[in-house]
């Protein structure tokens, strides 16, 4: 456990940070998770509406430095190519 003020302050810091980026993801997660399940269901149109959001909330994700550009970029490409091939 930190001793100094300022390391305990940045300590404290560091937990709602960590607790915030990891509600991000979670939900990040679960978006995806529901695009998928509406793609495998053969549900292209509503599975179009939720890659709407799902991109939005990678933008977000990265607006907040939760995730890397790189990564939401990356995982966008995935998930559009897959709406696009039907699987």
């Amino acid at each position: 456990m930190p001793r100094r003020k300022t390391s305990i302050k940045t300590r404290r810091a560091d937990v709602k940070k960590h607790s915030r980026n990891l509600k991000i993801k979670q939900q990040l997660k679960k978006s995806v998770k529901k695009f998928l399940t509406l793609l495998s269901a053969k549900n292209a149109a509503e599975a179009k509406d939720i890659l709407k959001s799902v991109f939005s909330q990678l933008d977000k994700a990265v607006k907040k430095n939760v995730i890397h550009s790189g990564t939401a970029n990356r995982k966008k490409s995935r998930l559009a190519k897959r709406l696009g091939r039907g699987t």
